[in-house]
């Protein structure tokens, strides 16, 4: 057992030095410790999911897709608390940068983490693939940057996962076309005071990215709870979203998405929000 009290019961702290959360001689530093803080917080979130995956014997062996999986944190600790301890499941981790892909299965096989795997897809390729099967278990993202929280939702719904979890990152597409069309949208409606300062254009730029994301899993057919991941003083990026697949829609949820992208001048954001263009 750890003589660290932040590290959690079971937990390698060889993995840890690998992922340079201790220092060589077993020490966090303030900056790990808030990283270790957020991931050991979502891993209480996905566990239980976990849980009732393994419990219903017609899903098969699980498979959970980290998407944009940078170095991996995330995954590594998911597979050493947990899928380790289990008969059968995988995790797999889609990253677009090739040396970070190369070190985690250089890490995976230094460990002896046999059901981890590592594939170098961008977006489109992830959706493509036939290295993953037509449906997986559950599919995080935390904290993946730009657009990266996007694609991993468009991931998840073309593959039915039972479950995503995911801590967006504040996308900057939406706060960019606010700013770039705010003269424009002033004649158009006064809600554009909203964002008429440019603190409060990055803000609700990133507010009303994570409220269109929510619409898009519900009209996907996925239920929501969305809460903190962890306090504020550790993370201001800390929404979390959690979706159940239940494959019954929320009627009006696409037709919502159209009216607040036309209320509010973005309708050149369809493509992100509407995938294939669905006319409402």
């Amino acid at each position: 057992m750890s003589n660290i009290p932040e590290i959690a019961t079971g937990q390698s702290e060889d993995l840890l030095k690998e992922l340079h959360i201790l220092t060589r001689d077993g020490k966090l530093n303030q900056d790990s410790r808030r990283k270790l803080k957020q991931v050991y917080h979502l891993y209480q979130f996905i566990a239980p999911l976990l849980n009732a995956v393994y419990a219903d014997e017609t899903d098969g062996a699980p498979l959970v897709v980290d998407f944009g999986a940078g170095k991996s944190y995330l995954g590594f600790i998911l597979y050493d608390l947990y899928l380790k301890h289990k008969q059968g499941g995988e995790v797999a981790g889609i990253e677009t940068r090739a040396e970070l892909v190369e070190k985690s299965r250089a890490l995976a096989a230094r460990l002896g983490f046999g059901r981890m795997r590592f594939l170098h897809l961008d977006a489109a390729a992830a959706l493509e693939t036939e290295a993953l099967p037509a449906r997986v278990a559950l599919v995080t993202a935390l904290h993946a940057c730009d657009t990266a929280s996007d694609d991993a939702i468009r991931f998840a719904c073309a593959r039915k996962s039972r479950f995503i979890v995911l801590a967006p990152c504040c996308q900057a597409e939406v706060a960019a076309l606010l700013r770039r069309k705010k003269n424009e949208t002033f004649g158009k409606t006064p809600l554009s005071e909203l964002w008429r300062h440019p603190l409060h254009t990055r803000e609700f730029g990133s507010q009303l990215t994570n409220a269109l994301r929510c619409l898009q899993l519900e009209a996907a057919g996925y239920q929501l709870s969305v809460t903190e991941l962890v306090g504020w003083e550790h993370s201001l990026k800390n929404e979390l979203i959690i979706a159940r697949y239940t494959g019954a829609p929320r009627g009006n949820a696409a037709e919502r998405i159209g009216e607040i992208l036309r209320a509010l001048n973005l309708e050149e954001l369809r493509f992100r929000f509407l995938p294939g263009g669905n006319e409402v």
